[in-house]
């Protein structure tokens, strides 16, 4: 499919209509991107990562756009009827699949506030907290707990040896590997990094996600 498809890049819109059931992953959307304490950590998130370390953007930007892939991946899957079983082994609902995706993404590199080496894991405790907090705006005890399990399965298995055990959790792999356009390296290479990661990402115009023919995702990289 043509990379003019304008739904390929298009930011997650919540008034927009969706292949899934949308108004509790809103309102936890709506939550989480208006949050002073996780737009604080998003922002902290470079510290190490960028300015210690000289890596590429671990921050705001990486999350919105992680995020962004992650619901447009989630959006094509659902529009091919592929079984997202993270919710469903819990005992939740379908309308809960897009909350764990929606906070997956947003959190899962917060562990970069203590160190980028083994960030993974140093994010499973300070998202934790954070998700502590947030579902009990949303669900009774019971189903926060749910809900906190899977998020924070998605969050280790997105950059460890750990493989995913859900399409929930897989969806959030593939969505930050995805991050690799040029934006992505532009501060550290402006900086005068030029490691592979950085080097590479300058190649790379656009990452844009299609319904595929044979496949339920087709994705197109520029």
């Amino acid at each position: 499919m043509s990379g003019t498809d304008p739904e390929s890049r298009r930011p997650y819109n919540p008034d927009a209509e969706h292949s899934f059931p949308d108004e509790r992953a809103n309102s936890v959307y709506d939550f989480v991107i208006s949050d002073p304490e996780i737009e604080t950590y998003l922002r902290a998130q470079n510290v190490n990562a960028v300015s210690r370390k000289g890596y590429n953007d671990h921050g705001k930007e990486h999350i919105r756009i992680v995020r962004n892939h992650a619901l447009r991946l989630y959006e094509l899957l659902k529009q091919s009827h592929v079984q997202f079983n993270g919710a469903g082994d819990q005992g939740l609902e379908e309308a809960d699949e897009p909350v764990i995706v929606v906070l997956a993404a947003t959190l899962h590199d917060v562990g970069h506030v203590v160190h980028r080496d083994d960030h993974t894991y140093y994010s499973i405790p300070l998202a934790a907290d954070i998700l502590d907090r947030v579902l009990a705006e949303f669900y009774d005890t019971e189903a926060a707990v749910r809900v906190k399990a899977e998020v924070l399965h998605a969050i280790l298995c997105h950059h460890t040896a750990e493989d995913p055990l859900t399409t929930e959790a897989g969806v959030i792999r593939v969505a930050d590997a995805l991050d690799m356009e040029r934006g992505r390296s532009r501060i550290p290479y402006e900086e005068g990094g030029r490691d592979i990661n950085t080097i590479s990402s300058q190649a790379i115009e656009q990452v844009m996600l299609h319904p595929g023919e044979d496949s339920a995702v087709n994705v197109e990289i520029r």
